[in-house]
């Protein structure tokens, strides 16, 4: 049994390849493009000066920030209005390790006393970028992170008994 080499192709018998549509081109995400991104889900926010935006909820806050050495990483960091008691910071550990442990966006965490000694609690979103992002990437993350957010917040307040 010999090895033949593989038939010519006939150009006129294929099909004819379907045109498709070309993607958006992939752009550095910068804050700019994150304030066009918000702007187009009707999330209202406000510039800090720092290079953040800062959207407000009911019963939260959303920063909207790029850090890292590069500005590459875009990050989406929810703080609650309602911070808690420091006699409450065990309740506040468990109840924030029960929600990393059963959800899956959001990193969640209490941070350092504020001023007058309350524990704030915190959830974020990092997503490295430093290859840019199409803007319907870039909507449906910021989206997601607002979301999960509002989710995280609504979370503390029944479930998690926290605040």
């Amino acid at each position: 049994m010999g090895v033949t080499a593989p038939a010519q192709r006939e150009p006129e018998r294929l099909a004819p390849v379907p045109t498709v549509e070309l993607a958006p081109a992939v752009a550095p995400v910068t804050l700019r493009r994150v304030g066009d991104a918000l702007d187009m889900l009707d999330v209202r926010y406000l510039a800090d000066g720092d290079g953040s935006l800062l959207a407000m909820w009911e019963r939260h806050a959303v920063l909207f920030t790029l850090e890292g050495p590069e500005d590459e990483i875009l990050v989406m960091r929810a703080r609650p209005h309602s911070t808690v008691p420091p006699d409450w910071a065990d309740r506040a550990y468990r109840v924030v390790n029960e929600w990393n442990h059963t959800r899956r966006f959001c990193k969640a965490y209490v941070g350092d006393p504020t001023e007058r000694g309350q524990l704030p609690i915190y959830a974020e979103l990092q997503v490295p970028l430093g290859s840019g992002a199409h803007d319907a990437l870039l909507v449906e993350m910021l989206d997601c992170g607002a979301a999960v957010a509002t989710s995280f917040v609504d979370w503390l307040h029944d479930e998690g008994a926290l605040l």
